[in-house]
């Protein structure tokens, strides 16, 4: 184990200067901060363009307005999964990149990491930073600027050198811009709402009302474009873990959790209320330029203004998380360097993007294959959190020769990488996208039940493996039980 990952080199963690400390361990006495300072972190990035597009989904999918906030106020019940496993973070003082070790092994974490890390990361970053690009580009296309490659480009170019600069001074600066952030934010869509409102119809109903098994499809598919949001979210314990050793885990949770519903349930909303009174032609057009159409002109530029602000906080954090799974992997990088290399190759894919799609079709394609991957991820890290009640040796993490607690066999945990792929397989097979629909949800009507089933696998196959004495690597080594410490 190296010097620097046991927390004996010195780091500062200040708003000020870059933060060059990556995943090493945090000793107890660099440790600050409260548990309430994580609601604003996460309610930054929830105050998003990207809930409007996703709430028009669910009326174009054909439900009702009652029907699509009753699918989103369930959804939000998700973001407490992400407010479960942010306590691990100042259990472990490190990043999550590296607790999930004890999920998949040494070696089995490397290639977990690799593909969801940087599968998530990279579909976070280029979908967030394309609402801006298009937006951005719409404005200026107003003030006679159109060229319809070299704009979008230039603007994502922009926006995305200032998200890798935040994620650059990482977690300092970030604690202390996004509460000011959050409130510019809320102020700007609240703003928004309130030109949105007038149009509202508030007697909408589908032109051919659904029912039965066409029902349960449309209310299945939006629950799974909205559930992608919260469990994308496996980061949560990189913010927390600054956090001294004896805050609480449940306001940690709590904190995390609260600060990405709110804006999630109350945005989204607005984006369901928008649609009623919008034309088919303005979906083709794009949210977008919808939302421009029904603004004063004067509002335009201020709607751009946020969006850029919330597209950098949210891929700022990213960014952030995405560096310390490069240095997780086994990248012998700084986490500096590794942010602009991950900001670098989400920029490369958001152009490409811009060039070949529209925000609605991108949007809903990314996130619904999005849960085959984080659906199941998010379970299994849910249920080794309550199995060890939250308790997490952060050297013992960093152990990487044969024979240390998180070795297990060869380096891989059979449980964990056993429960991701059975999880990931039930999630393909359930479902149910323009371009791939899985046996069972065809069998079923085109019902999308790929986030419960999946993440039900995954939990259920994870638990019951590590009951088996062969498998659980912790108790054939005679590590220490948990005890009542850091319990949930």
């Amino acid at each position: 184990m190296s010097e620097a990952r046991t927390g004996t080199e010195q780091f500062v963690d200040a708003s000020t200067q870059p933060e060059t400390r990556g995943i090493e361990v945090i000793g107890d006495a660099e440790r600050h901060g409260r548990a309430r300072d994580l609601f604003f972190v996460w309610a930054a990035p929830g105050v998003s363009i990207l809930n409007f597009t996703i709430g028009a989904t669910l009326i174009l999918l054909g439900l009702e307005i009652w029907q699509a906030v009753a699918v989103i106020l369930a959804a939000s019940l998700l973001w407490v999964f992400p407010g479960a496993i942010a306590a691990s973070g100042p259990a472990a003082g490190t990043s999550g990149s590296v607790i999930t070790r004890a999920m998949y092994g040494i070696v089995g974490n490397k290639l977990f990491v690799a593909f969801v890390g940087w599968f998530i990361g990279a579909v976070f970053l280029s979908l967030t930073w394309l609402a801006s690009s298009f937006m951005g580009a719409d404005l200026l296309r107003r003030v006679g600027l159109d060229d319809p490659v070299w704009v979008p480009i230039g603007v994502t170019i922009v926006v995305s050198a200032v998200t890798i600069l935040v994620a650059i001074f990482g977690h300092g600066l970030i604690l202390r811009i996004y509460p000011a952030m959050a409130i510019v934010l809320f102020v700007i869509f609240v703003l928004v709402a309130a030109f949105v409102l007038p149009t509202v119809d508030w007697g909408y109903h589908p032109q051919e009302p659904l029912s039965g098994a066409g029902l349960w499809s449309a209310v299945s598919i939006g629950f799974t474009i909205l559930a992608s949001t919260p469990l994308s979210f496996i980061n949560s314990p990189d913010i927390a873990r600054y956090l001294p050793r004896s805050t609480k885990p449940t306001h940690i949770a709590a904190a995390t959790a609260l600060g990405g519903a709110v804006p999630f349930i109350v945005f989204t909303i607005v984006g369901v209320l928008l649609a009623t009174g919008l034309k088919a032609s303005a979906f083709d057009a794009g949210i977008d330029r919808a939302l421009f159409d029904l603004l004063p002109a004067w509002m335009g530029p201020l709607l751009v203004i946020g969006v850029i602000v919330n597209t950098i906080a949210l891929n700022a954090m990213t960014t952030y998380s995405s560096s310390m799974a490069l240095q997780a992997i086994g990248f012998r990088l700084r986490r500096i360097p590794a942010a602009i290399i991950v900001g670098l190759v989400g920029t490369a894919l958001t152009i490409y993007l811009v060039l070949s799609s529209s925000l609605l079709e991108a949007a809903n394609l990314l996130l619904q294959f999005l849960v085959i991957v984080s659906g199941p991820a998010m379970a299994i890290y849910v249920v080794d959190v309550v199995r060890r009640r939250n308790v997490y040796d952060g050297v013992d993490l960093f152990d990487d020769r044969r024979g240390g607690r998180f070795w297990y066999t060869g380096g891989w945990s059979i449980p964990g990488i056993t429960a991701l792929l059975l999880g990931g397989l039930t999630t393909a097979l359930c479902l149910s996208t323009d371009v791939w629909a899985g046996p069972i949800a065809q069998a079923l009507g085109f019902i999308d039940l790929s986030v419960p089933l999946g993440m039900a696998v995954a939990a259920l196959a994870y638990a019951l493996l590590n009951r088996i004495p062969a498998f659980d690597g912790d108790r054939a080594l005679g590590a220490p039980v948990a005890g009542k410490e850091g319990r949930l």
